[in-house]
């Protein structure tokens, strides 16, 4: 039976280790932080356990559905309080929209979010030619050409900034939005995504969870592999070497002082990019240098929770949250209204001494890691001073918490896909050597 060492307890890793597993080989996961889970976390706020990463997978997607049903955790899903936009000082509904390109041009008109220049343009997508592309394209350009700026700033930004934490106009259009692009390269766009409802359930949850945080799917993980036996978790376990010896693969880990070295048959490295590129250097240089040229994002989530008698207008909202586009030059780039948002959270957060209701900011965009080294202070008081003049939230939170996620989402700018295609054709090259994670094929779960 062959050993194979995973690198890194994320989500990727995890679900690595699963397969392979059932594939009947031994496997010991290797991760670096105190804990496994990666993105998937939850920490204690007011005495409430929170999602303090991801939230929520996609709903319409099946590997995250069938990963969580195989393992035995129950995923739930969204209230159907709705989400806004903040603009101009004002929070206004977020109309139906596939990524920020429009479903429904009387929600947008009724919105408000647009000029009325900016809504005609919209309206005249539908005469526009096909647009062929030769070469990738960042999605902000790919909008601007069918919709406008105004689309792409207040619609698309604010979108895209909550899942990849970048800039519209610098992120790939065939990596982030494919489907976009071959809307675009057949015609109209609007035509296209409008038609889409009628190809599935619109009352179907477009996002699901788990009660009690998304790191119980982690959790679920890992009790399911070592239920079924030749599964190691090491937690606290840096690798700062990879080689290969006679045939096997050595990995280095420990201290300079003290190294320990595992061999493997095969290794699965579900790294960041920048761990990925230095242990690959020696065994495939071209991934490598790809590797090293992948940027990320750094983010922070702030966590505060008020009682429910402090602030009624806020326990009163009919919304989950809000975004906010970048051109109105907040802070934060969205909060989340979670107990508004679960019905796991605001169950939570009841209490014969007072009900709590707990939320959360998010801010940080590619490019803007100084302004997140702020003390702890500030971002919560950056956060409430936004909160305020978006719902007229004064109260104080009774406790906070703020989770820094460094470097935490990779970029992909246009011409990912092909760089992806690189790493992976050297790493041909070396067998039983291979990649994944947010670094390639998607950020998501």
């Amino acid at each position: 039976m062959s050993q194979v060492v995973v690198v890194g307890g994320g989500i990727a890793g995890l679900s690595a280790a699963r397969d392979l597993v059932l594939a009947g080989h031994e496997v010991v996961v290797l991760e670096a932080s105190a804990e496994a889970g990666g993105k998937l976390r939850r920490r204690e706020v007011a005495g409430v356990l929170v999602d303090v990463g991801a939230e929520a997978m996609l709903a319409r997607r099946p590997e995250g559905l069938d990963l969580a049903a195989a393992v035995g955790v129950e995923l739930v899903h969204p209230t159907t309080a709705s989400a806004a936009i903040w603009t101009g000082g004002v929070l206004r509904s977020l109309p139906r929209s596939l990524m920020g390109v429009p479903l429904d041009l009387d929600q947008l008109e009724e919105s408000g979010i647009l000029s009325d220049d900016g809504l005609a343009r919209v309206r005249r997508e539908p005469g526009l030619p096909a647009t062929i592309l030769t070469d990738d394209i960042s999605v902000g350009d790919l909008v601007d050409r069918r919709f406008g700026s105004e689309v792409t700033d207040l619609l698309v930004e604010p979108l895209l900034g909550g899942v990849y934490a970048g800039h519209a106009r610098e992120i790939s259009a065939r990596a982030a939005v494919p489907q976009l692009v071959r809307f675009a390269e057949r015609g109209s766009m609007l035509e296209q995504a409008a038609a889409l409802p009628s190809t599935f359930d619109p009352a179907a949850p477009v996002f699901a969870g788990v009660a009690g945080g998304m790191s119980g799917l982690a959790e679920g993980l890992v009790r399911a592999l070592v239920e079924h036996g030749g599964f190691t978790l090491r937690t606290g376990e840096t690798v700062r070497e990879l080689g290969r010896h006679d045939g096997a693969y050595v990995l280095t880990l420990g201290p300079t002082t003290a190294p320990e070295r595992l061999r493997a048959d095969a290794v699965v490295l579900a790294t960041p990019a920048a761990p990925t590129a230095r242990l690959l250097a020696g065994l495939a240089p071209v991934a490598a240098a790809e590797l090293a040229r992948i940027e990320s994002a750094s983010v922070v989530v702030v966590t505060l929770a008020f009682r429910a008698a402090d602030a009624p207008e806020l326990a009163a909202t009919t919304r989950s949250g809000f975004l906010v586009p970048p051109v109105d030059g907040r802070r934060i780039k969205a909060s989340t209204f979670s107990f508004a948002k679960w019905d796991w959270v605001r169950d939570a957060g009841r209490s014969e001494d007072g009900d709590l209701l707990l939320l959360r900011t998010s801010l940080g965009r590619h490019r803007e890691e100084l302004a997140l080294q702020a003390p702890d202070a500030e971002l919560v008081a950056t956060s409430l001073a936004d909160l305020r003049a978006a719902v007229g939230l004064a109260a104080r939170p009774v406790d906070t918490h703020v989770q820094r996620w460094g470097g935490a989402l990779p970029q992909y700018p246009p011409g990912h896909l092909e760089r992806v295609a690189r790493i992976r054709a050297d790493l041909e090259r070396v067998p039983g050597l291979v990649v994944c994670g947010a670094a390639y094929d998607g950020v998501g779960i």
